[in-house]
This record gives structure tokens, sequence and C-alpha cells, in this order.
């Protein structure tokens, strides 16, 4: 008598359709304790660079020189107002919360957060030829970088490949945070009496490059958990 023995197939582990699926979990409010704090800079940030725009003529406006070309301060206000919209979009992109529990709520504002992008860059790309010499090498190399990385996101999210998308998603996040140093460092170097076109010119590097540094290790550091901590 013959005893049949039915076959078992272990799963390839690189293969991601015969993985068993993750189970989600619940996650508290405090143990993203990053939240809020994040809320407040971006809040302290935004009302810091707006307010001095804000009902002011071009001719008050702390804007730099910028003879022979027109369209300055008009980009100049586009990219801020979009680039606003960003950063309050990002905030809401990266709130887990959101994500997991509100994933219509997550995929509207992955929207806004695109399309905002793309014109505060450009704009951003055009003035930055025209706006003081300290600097434009690294904020035109930091625009292109969060251009580029925004767009793949997208790309990626619409062809639901979401782990590159989450990649290149922290990636633009971080880009986008780099904005948030260089008030700080003015602010910190000039009582120390360092020189402003060293302080401005550092501004322009340090927030980018650690903030990418940042956002690597912490990929490598959720690529070993089971759980996302985005």
């Amino acid at each position: 008598m013959t005893q049949h023995i039915e076959e078992v197939r272990v799963p390839d582990p690189r293969r991601a359709d015969q993985l068993p699926p993750r189970t989600a979990t619940t996650v508290k409010f405090w143990q993203r304790p990053w939240i809020v704090p994040l809320w407040l800079v971006v809040a302290a940030f935004l009302y810091v660079q707006t307010s001095p725009f804000i009902g002011v003529p071009e001719s008050q406006a702390p804007a730099p020189p910028h003879a022979g070309f027109a369209a300055y301060y008009p980009l100049l206000i586009a990219h801020i107002a979009f680039g606003t919209v960003v950063m309050l979009s990002a905030c809401l992109q990266m709130w887990p919360m959101i994500r997991h529990r509100y994933p219509k709520v997550h995929r509207a504002f992955g929207r806004v957060y695109a399309i905002a992008a793309i014109p505060t860059g450009v704009a951003g790309l055009i003035i930055v030829p025209f706006a003081p010499p300290v600097g434009q090498i690294g904020v035109t190399l930091t625009t292109a970088l969060f251009l580029a990385s925004t767009v793949a996101a997208w790309v990626l999210a619409a062809k639901r490949k979401f782990k590159l998308h989450r990649r290149f998603m922290i990636y633009s996040f971080a880009l986008l945070m780099n904005n948030v140093w260089g008030p700080v460092i003015v602010k910190i170097g000039m009582p120390l009496g360092v020189d402003i076109t060293y302080l401005l010119e550092s501004a322009r590097w340090v927030g980018w490059v650690v903030n990418l540094m940042i956002a690597q290790w912490f990929l490598y550091w959720t690529a070993s958990r089971r759980r996302e901590f985005a």
C-alpha cells in the first residue's frame, strides 16, 4: 500500500508574492514622539520665513537685489507659497496614523505634495542664478535632487512599487527639511562672530547632507525590522 505524502513547498524569500502577509501592528500616538515636534518646527519655520512677505510691497520685502530680472519677485512668492503647501503636506505624509488608517487621505496629500513640489522647485531653480552667489551651487544641487526624488516617488507609487516609493519619499522629505537648517545655522553662528559668508555657504550644504545621512541610516534601521517606522 502506497502512502501519499503531500509535498511541502518552502517559500522563496526572493519572491515577495510567496511570502506570508504581514500582520498590521497598531502603534499608539505617543510611540511616535517626533510628530508633534515636526509640526512645531515646520510651523515656526513657515512663520519666520513667510511673515516678512505677507502684505508687504516688493520694495519693502527682504528680497536680495535682482536688477534686470523683473520676474524674480513673483517667482520668489510662488516659490514660498508652493513651498508652504509642500511642507504642510509633508507633515501629513510622514504621519503613520494617516497612512495606515486613512490611506485615501494619504494618497490625496501625496498628490498635493508632488504637484506643489514641481512649481516650487522649478521657481527656485530659475531665481537661483539671480540671487547672491553665496551658496548657489548647494541650493541648485539640493533643489534638483529634491525634484528628482519627488518625481521618482510619485512614479513609483503609480506603479504600486510602494517599498521604493517609501524610500524616495523619505529622500524627498530629507531634502525638503534642509531648509530648516539655514535659519538655525545663521542664528547660532552670528553671535559667535562667524563671517556671514561662511554661515550662508554652510547653511546650503550642511542641512541636506546631514539629512540624507540620517534618512539612509533610518532606512537601514527599519529594513531589519518587521514594522515600518516611517
